[in-house]
């Protein structure tokens, strides 16, 4: 089956000619091809939407609230058919593909209250007979160039936002997972969205270079590797766009003496091997303090990962987690795997021979759990993005501390303690964006904001909350001054108003 684009309120065939396989990762198979878009298709999508932002921009803000409140409705009517869509082409499972969806349905919840997020400032009589006051503006045209892992939570993330700011977006999903995407274009035109406001089209580096170069798109969003993060980053600022763009993550969880070392393995279970860890804010490096932390922690961690059943979405609520999303992705994480043991870390648990009776051509991998991981080995340099949990063992708390502070990444990070003057110590001192303290995935709640620090972000302002709203605006201020028999001559300093 060929998938289309979405444009001006319906379903597109491309053009070029050209298209990426779409596979079901439980079973290796191809279940769909999506057309990539020529640049010539990119700019048409552009223009239109440029036309039809004006018209969206001019509509007050409370009737487009009004569209997001639909669209959540809409939204939270489908969440059982869009997991399933999610699951299909990411391979998560139900219940995560349905987590997938509501996070994203939650910023779409906080975009019911975009008039508020949009008032400007007033000052009376900043001057004689003068007022000052600022508006919040939308941009007009934008883009959102988003990743495989999470197909609806952040292209709702980048959609919402700037729609109800009044802006037009053109949303590039993943070229592995693009049907999630434009389901929600339908659902968001079915809310009384405008047609052109919300374009869909996909494509590969083509149409990124495409985005980034048209002029009429005034800013651009973005959240993959960091490679790519800073190359984005990088094109869209020298052709004067805005731009935050979110990169990899290597997420460090601190293990004090004093934990709950029950809930401490809980917690990394949950946070290192959900969703096969294809998670920015996945827990890939468990950081025990002390060895007696450690042999601890690993004795209670090797039960509960030898539990997990993986599988593909089909099987319901038996299976913890299921495959990667493709074979490429599969063969890296074993390389990684196997260059962990090359390099002298001990393989405590290997989920690389794992194979599934009936799904043998799947892109599964086993939980895989390491111990004695150093700095300097592989496993421990990249971001895995899989199924594995590497344990750095540290002597001291401060050891542990800068070993998260020297990391070139900063998304998120946690610390399991019970004492409230370390995880003070802690939450004030590391440098990362997202901190969690007894709490291993500190994804902030919708009216927050998400963000990582280092390497991990480029930009100034972060996804959803306010941040979105200044991201997705300019502000205008104006000085107004009302004639009431007030006599000035000509002035020819600059003089303060007062």
């Amino acid at each position: 089956m060929d998938l289309t684009h979405w444009i001006n309120g319906k379903h597109v065939k491309g053009t070029s000619g050209r298209f990426a396989d779409v596979y079901n990762p439980a079973t290796g198979e191809v279940q769909s091809r999506v057309p990539l878009a020529t640049v010539a298709e990119l700019n048409a999508a552009v223009a239109a939407a440029a036309e039809a932002q004006l018209k969206w921009a001019a509509t007050n803000p409370q009737r487009r609230a009004r569209v997001m409140m639909k669209f959540g409705d809409l939204i939270n009517q489908n969440m059982d058919r869009l997991a399933e869509i999610v699951s299909r082409e990411h391979g998560k499972t139900l219940p995560d593909a349905r987590g997938d969806v509501q996070r994203g349905l939650e910023v779409i919840e906080v975009c019911m209250g975009a008039p508020a997020m949009l008032k400007g400032e007033y000052t009376d009589s900043a001057g004689p007979g003068i007022d000052l006051y600022s508006m919040r503006q939308p941009l007009g045209v934008v883009a959102g160039i988003t990743p495989f892992n999470f197909p609806a939570m952040i292209p709702l993330w980048k959609m919402g936002p700037a729609l109800a700011a009044g802006n037009a977006m053109i949303l590039k999903p993943s070229e592995r997972c693009p049907s999630t995407s434009l389901m929600l274009a339908e659902l968001a035109q079915e809310a009384g969205l405008p047609d052109g406001v919300l374009q869909v089209v996909n494509g590969d580096k083509e149409v990124v270079d495409a985005i980034l170069d048209n002029p009429i798109i005034q800013a651009v969003g973005f959240v993959g590797s960091t490679p790519i993060a800073q190359y984005i980053y990088g094109r869209a600022c020298a052709n004067g766009k805005r731009a935050q763009c979110f990169g990899g993550a290597k997420n460090h969880m601190i293990i004090m003496p004093d934990a709950d070392l029950d809930k401490a393995a809980d917690a990394l279970v949950g946070a290192g091997y959900g969703a096969a860890g294809e998670r920015c804010m996945a827990i890939s490096v468990a950081v025990p303090v002390g060895d007696k932390t450690a042999d601890a922690l690993i004795e209670r961690l090797i039960p509960r990962i030898e539990k997990l059943k993986v599988g593909p979405y089909t099987a319901g609520n038996d299976v913890d987690f299921g495959p990667l999303v493709t074979k490429q992705a599969q063969d890296r994480v074993k390389g990684l795997i196997t260059s962990g043991v090359e390099q002298g870390a001990k393989l405590v648990v290997d989920g690389r021979n794992l194979k599934i009776q009936g799904y043998e051509s799947g892109f599964f991998v086993g939980a895989t759990l390491f111990d004695n991981v150093t700095p300097e080995m592989d496993i421990y340099k990249q971001e895995i993005f899989g199924p594995v949990l590497s344990t750095v063992r540290m002597k001291t708390y401060e050891d542990a501390l800068n070993l998260v502070i020297d990391n070139e990444y900063g998304n998120g990070t946690a610390i399991f303690t019970a004492d409230g003057d370390t995880a003070r110590d802690f939450a004030s001192r590391v440098n990362v964006g997202m901190v969690g303290i007894n709490f291993p995935i500190p994804v902030p709640l919708s009216y927050y904001t998400f963000g990582g620090w280092k390497k991990s972000a480029f930009g100034d302002l972060n996804q959803y909350g306010p941040d979105a709203f200044r991201f997705y605006t300019k502000t205008k201020t104006v000085t107004a001054r009302w004639f009431s028999g007030i006599k000035e001559g000509a002035a020819l300093n600059f003089k303060a108003l007062d």
